[in-house]
């Protein structure tokens, strides 16, 4: 195969393929229809021009026809005045209208015979563009229900791929996100008030505990004893005194830390 052959063949394909994929079912519905009424009217054109060919034909066969009688009345005329001369040149003149009568005749009669073929050809026509006038409306209805079901599918499946459908899938899981987050958060700040309020329930003995520590070391006499009533406390010295409190103070930060 010749690289021009190849070449040809491989232009040919790519515009067939431009034209397939540019045909619009609609319009080439519609041109085809309107292409159709336009053979209608040559069809018609070329049927009236027929019809009066005819008519012309007809008429001068007619006319040939009625020559050819007036001059064989002419002839009688003449034979009877005794002019035969005269005779003869009208009958001479009656064959010449006569031959011409008998060949318009034989046109005529071809002639109806093609105005025949064309009314039939005008009608078989006619009735096919009255169908594909009502095919018509129902193909190209039929069509776009089609692309409209093919840009659906299309639309269908390609919502997996989509861009967009992908934002929305993505917000709704950072609005989920958030969410939980914010659950979260309340829950943390519900348990540290929880704790902060079982601290302040629990740290009324030990501040009962250290007043009466404080009431004690301070040596007054309305202080009340911690021990026991038949106990005796010990007096403290100065230096014993100076470690507990010292003690005290760790004990305050410690309560503090809590």
């Amino acid at each position: 195969m010749g690289f021009f052959d190849r070449l040809s063949r491989l232009l040919r394909a790519n515009l067939n393929d431009l034209v397939s994929k540019a045909e619009d079912p609609s319009k080439i519905l519609d041109q085809s229809v309107a292409d159709m009424q336009s053979d209608l009217v040559k069809l018609r054109q070329a049927v009236a021009t027929a019809i009066a060919s005819q008519k012309r034909i007809q008429n001068q066969a007619e006319q040939a026809e009625s020559q050819s009688r007036t001059w064989y009345e002419r002839a009688e005329l003449a034979l009877k005045k005794g002019e035969d001369d005269l005779a003869r040149e009208a009958l001479s003149r009656r064959k010449t209208y006569q031959e011409t009568a008998t060949a318009l005749n034989s046109q005529l009669n071809g002639q109806a015979g093609q105005v025949d073929t064309l009314k039939r050809s005008l009608t078989a026509l006619e009735g096919k563009i009255a169908q594909a006038k009502t095919k018509k409306d129902m193909l190209k209805a039929r069509a776009q229900a089609a692309q409209a079901q093919e840009q659906l599918q299309s639309a269908v499946g390609n919502l997996g791929t989509n861009s967009s459908m992908a934002a929305f899938d993505q917000m709704e899981e950072k609005v989920q996100a958030l969410e939980a987050r914010s659950q979260a958060a309340a829950e943390l700040a519900g348990a540290d008030l929880e704790s902060q309020f079982a601290a302040l329930e629990g740290g009324s003995d030990v501040d009962d505990e250290l007043s009466a520590l404080r009431n004690r070391l301070e040596g007054g006499a309305s202080a009340e004893p911690l021990l026991p009533v038949s106990a005796e406390a010990p007096k403290l010295e100065p230096a014993q005194a100076a470690q507990v409190d010292a003690e005290l103070e760790e004990l305050k930060r410690s309560i503090d830390k809590l």
